[in-house]
């Protein structure tokens, strides 16, 4: 099986790739290197690797000849999980110009490379729930610990109207809009997939991207100070804390990816939302419940709000129910379980 993957050092990436060298495929990788933790990532792709069958490009996807030159030189391709791109709303207001040419140019130099030098690949792009724009308009309840929707209790599913916010909604929704229809006009097989939020190791998260990655390094930084008998340093949350979303760990990520490849004939020209569900929700307030219990904390979390951002979320869990009738596929890691794993991995990272 031959395999490309971009932002394959990235934390969705790294963890495919790796699922994919386990295997024995041929496993491509397109990754600039611009991310916190990406050079980490590819070194640990490499250990992996025993063979030749591993390669990485260093290059740009907005540079249209050099991503010709990586399906020339190791296509046509398989499978194309198309994972690289600008990943932070805040990056996205502050330089729209690089968030517009890395998503919007990158992911039809993709396609574009595809339908000329690898027609018959199957492509699964990884998109965002941010296409369904900051939902202020509907009717949200709240309880002590979170905003809900009346009557929508197994969360938004793929006819929610498309309504594209920020630079980022924007970019990551055009290009959405152009793998979907490259199936619908040039025939090429591709899915996309809307996530939620993702979890799990290989994640170097910051404060503007990776939430659970984020606040579990302020849990295990708490752990330390404890250990130390000191005040652990406060941190700051956007909003109330009663915000809520659907949390899916990695390894039920590569499941997706995987079965979405074996049943592409099924997804071809779909869109799919995709997060742990309605069973896997959490509000930033119960997350830091959940924290200061798998880290056996003495004390709360210290943190403070400060307003909310702009054109944030305040709920989103993704409907799965077209997934798992497509695919077959349900998380089957736990918001807890998921949360302990991923505390381990911090705590032997830091």
């Amino acid at each position: 099986m031959n395999v490309l993957i971009t932002g394959g050092c990235g934390f969705l990436g790294s963890n495919i790739a790796a699922a994919y060298i386990d295997q024995g495929a041929r496993v491509t990788v397109i990754d600039a290197l611009f991310r916190p933790g990406s050079r980490s990532n590819l070194r640990w792709l490499e250990l992996k690797v025993k063979d030749s069958n591993f390669c990485h490009y260093e290059i740009d996807l907005a540079e249209a000849t050099a991503v010709d030159k990586v399906f020339s030189e190791r296509g046509p391709f398989d499978y194309i999980c198309h994972l690289g791109g600008q990943v932070a709303m805040t990056t996205s207001l502050a330089d729209p110009r690089r968030d517009m040419v890395t998503n919007v140019v990158g992911t039809f130099n993709i396609l574009d490379a595809t339908r000329r030098l690898s027609p018959k690949s199957f492509v699964a792009y990884s998109s965002t729930n941010k296409v369904y724009g900051d939902l202020r308009h509907l009717q949200y309840a709240e309880n002590d610990t979170r905003y809900f929707i009346p009557g929508k209790p197994a969360g938004l599913d793929e006819t929610f109207p498309l309504d594209f916010s920020t630079p980022y909604g924007c970019s990551k929704g055009a290009a959405d809009q152009y793998v979907r229809d490259w199936f619908r006009v040039y025939g090429i097989k591709t899915v996309v997939f809307r996530h939620s939020s993702i979890y799990g190791g290989r994640q170097f998260a910051t404060v503007d991207q990776g939430w659970i990655g984020w606040f579990c390094q302020k849990a295990v930084e708490h752990q330390q100070a404890e250990m130390a008998r000191c005040v652990a340093p406060e941190f700051t949350i956007a909003g109330t804390g009663k915000q809520v979303r659907d949390v899916l760990h990695a390894d039920d990520l590569v499941d997706l990816y995987s079965a979405a490849y074996y049943c592409q004939d099924r997804v071809a020209g779909e869109v799919l939302n995709i997060g742990g569900g309605s069973g896997n929700s959490l509000s930033l307030l119960e997350l830091f419940r959940l924290l200061a219990r798998v880290a056996e904390l003495s004390a709360p979390l210290n943190f403070k709000c400060t307003p909310r951002r702009a054109s944030d979320q305040d709920y989103f869990v993704a409907d799965i129910g077209k997934a798992a009738a497509l695919l077959d596929w349900k998380p089957k890691v736990s918001a807890e379980e998921g949360i302990r794993r991923m505390i381990a991995w911090v705590a032997q990272s830091v």
